[in-house]
């Protein structure tokens, strides 16, 4: 086999990371190979236990919602965006949401990332920042407003 053969490609890709199929599928056609090379291949990668979306999927859901990252929408999104199909990506999300309070998971992340923050004492602009910065993570915005203002008290 070369240093260029779709397998030895794939190989590196996954050795630097676990990755979905859509993902290695992606890479390997941008790297030039055909699709039946890339079919091949990906069913060699299953076939040893290399490419698992399932896996994938579970993985980077508690990832993304353990780090705060993404809950809600903007984490099954983010699973989309890599490839993930529907199915697994409901399932991820909803496993890894399941092990986690978003409430708590809030309270953490706004006393980390914005300490001594009071809503009753912020201006708009601060207000707006703080607010969008969970939003842009996928929390409603009633918890959030929720927790802000309770973070006062």
């Amino acid at each position: 086999m070369s240093a260029t053969s779709p397998w030895n490609a794939a190989l590196a890709l996954l050795a630097r990371r676990d990755r979905s199929e859509g993902e290695l599928t992606e890479r390997l056609r941008r790297k030039g190979f055909t699709v039946k090379e890339i079919a091949a291949t990906l069913e060699r990668c299953r076939e040893y236990g290399y490419l698992d979306d399932a896996r994938f999927a579970g993985r980077r859901a508690r990832s993304l919602v353990g780090s705060g990252r993404a809950v809600g929408g903007r984490l099954r999104a983010e699973l989309r965006r890599q490839g993930i199909n529907e199915a697994l990506v409901r399932q991820a999300a909803e496993e890894a949401e399941n092990d986690i309070d978003r409430d708590q998971l809030l309270v953490e992340l706004l006393e980390r990332r914005f300490p001594g923050f009071s809503y009753a004492e912020a201006d708009d602009r601060r207000r707006r920042r703080v607010i969008h910065y969970f939003l842009r993570r996928g929390f409603a915005l009633e918890r959030i407003l929720a927790h802000c203002k309770n973070s006062d008290a």
